[in-house]
């Protein structure tokens, strides 16, 4: 009698593997990634894998204990969405930045949801996307040993040249999981094991491509195509983010459309997006559709009568949503199109203006090709480390009417603000003296940061010459090379500093 038979409903198959068998083949699929970033980052990768995946595991032990419900940690998919999620940070982003990410993927994505297997969208890409829209500044960070250059994609944004096989090995810039070679080991072996099947990351992949070649503007380069596919997270995405079985198709043909939609919208948001890399965005943006996939793409099964009456079909209110969704993109995207040209004159006349305001005595502008190459030389990377992430950007020479050097422009831009970048031009007279400060891009705090801009802060630069500014707290400096902080924005106020002393070492450098 100890032996009786349970009688339960189908389906009877049986299958060993286990969601926590699954979610362990993940995670080993994830180690040559993990492995490789530590050995390239060193401790600052350690320290954001490690306390990615203990924020998470602790948020899903914490709500499982509130909620009363079975603990699921043992499951490992906490685990795994903690480890994503740090494989798409940079090594030295503030540790609280993995906290907050993995906290908000693992209880707004998933645990609100019901927990594994009712979330609608990956937790660790909801996690990403919300530390991309929150803390922008630091996640697109990529300082190494104080120093910071542009990744692969930004380089490849704004026209400088990519080597493919550095970016495929993972040794430029670029987040921790950056390896391509070591994702594509990982995700082999999901593929041998069958935790994962082909028909996602082939698609996404190939539309990817084939929307490049077509729409790229390169034409038929396949080493500009060869050079995206191994920059960027398209490859985590594939392999990784999009094949997640809980927020993907259910069929062959579904997984081939869904990842070509995921391919299509990548490549999209790559040609004509003003982020160099949204494939977060991309596969999130295609999780939304998977019910419909799936209602479109599995089949009829064999002799099963079509319902003509009282059948279910797609609710009349996603369609409806969907269409002013559509209409709603085609309006935005028309009303840039439209005024593309407008901004970028506004933007030129704003430069041209700031210019002026440094530089009055300047009769016209022209630019000395010595000075060009010296910061052609720089290669976007910051302005040495002494003045935070300072970036050089262009030097005009103020003429007067006969030609004559009247002083210099030096157009700088620094990531240390509080709410982003900060450009400013610096108007230098030939001996050294600053003429005054113009901004061209602040968007700091309003009342706190944005008080840069008022004449009682920039006015202290105008009229003194020294090699270097330093930044006073305490307020009624008489110091001629202090410069005291804008009360409550001492962040903005030592931004805008490290940006002056960038172009005055510049103006010593290589001007005077």
């Amino acid at each position: 009698m100890n032996e009786l038979y349970n009688v339960s409903s189908s389906p009877h198959v049986r299958n060993k593997l286990t969601t926590s068998s699954a979610m362990g083949q993940v995670i080993l699929s994830l180690m040559p990634a993990a492995v490789f970033g530590i050995y390239r980052y060193g401790t600052g990768a350690f320290l954001v894998i490690g306390l990615s995946v203990l924020s998470a595991v602790l948020t899903e032990f914490i709500f499982d204990w509130i909620t009363k419900r079975p603990n699921t940690v043992t499951d490992g998919s906490a685990v795994v969405t903690g480890l994503l999620l740090a494989l798409c940070l940079p090594a030295y982003v503030p540790l609280y930045v993995p906290c907050m990410g993995s906290f908000f993927a693992i209880l707004f994505a998933k645990c609100f949801f019901g927990g594994l297997g009712h979330n609608f969208m990956n937790p660790a890409l909801a996690g990403r996307c919300f530390l991309l829209i929150s803390f922008s500044g630091v996640v697109a960070d990529f300082s190494l040993d104080g120093m910071s250059s542009a990744t692969p994609l930004e380089a490849l944004a704004s026209g400088q040249a990519v080597n493919a096989m550095d970016a495929f090995l993972g040794v430029g810039n670029g987040v921790i999981g950056s390896s391509i070679l070591a994702l594509c080991i990982g995700g082999i072996y999901l593929l041998a094991v069958r935790a994962i099947t082909y028909e996602i990351p082939l698609a996404t992949l190939l539309s990817f491509s084939i929307f490049l070649l077509l729409f790229g503007g390169r034409g038929l380069d396949l080493e500009f195509v060869l050079v995206h596919l191994v920059s960027g997270g398209i490859m985590m995405g594939a392999l990784f983010m999009a094949t997640d079985p809980v927020t993907s198709p259910v069929t062959s043909t579904g997984q081939l459309i869904f990842g070509a939609l995921v391919g299509i919208l990548s490549a999209i948001f790559r040609v004509y997006g003003s982020a160099p890399d949204s494939a977060s965005y991309a596969i999130i943006i295609a999780n939304m559709t998977v019910p419909l996939i799936d209602e479109i793409s599995v089949p009829v099964p064999f002799g099963l009568r079509k319902q003509t009456k009282g059948k279910k079909g797609i609710p009349k209110s996603a369609i409806i949503l969907c269409a002013i969704t559509l209409i709603a993109g085609a309006c935005l995207s028309s009303v840039y199109e439209m005024t593309e040209d407008q901004i970028a004159e506004q933007k030129a006349a704003a430069k041209a203006a700031s210019y002026r305001e440094v530089c009055p005595d300047a009769a016209d502008f022209t630019y000395d090709e010595e000075v060009n190459k010296a910061i052609e030389a720089l290669e976007g990377n910051v302005y040495g480390t002494d003045f935070g992430k300072a970036y050089i950007n262009e030097v005009a020479v103020g003429v007067d009417a006969g030609g004559s050097p009247v002083g210099y422009v030096i157009s700088a831009t620094t990531g240390d603000g509080f709410d982003g970048n900060i450009t400013l031009s610096v108007g230098i007279m030939p001996d050294g003296t600053i003429n005054g400060i113009a901004f061209t891009e602040l968007n700091e705090t309003a009342g706190m940061g944005m008080l840069c801009d008022e004449e009682a802060f920039k006015g202290q630069f105008a009229g003194v010459n020294v090699e270097r500014f330093t930044l006073n707290k305490a307020g009624d400096s008489t110091a001629e090379n202090e410069i005291d902080t804008v009360s409550g924005a001492s962040t903005s106020s030592g931004a805008v500093i490290n940006a002056v002393n960038a172009a005055l070492d510049f103006f010593g450098e290589y001007i005077k």
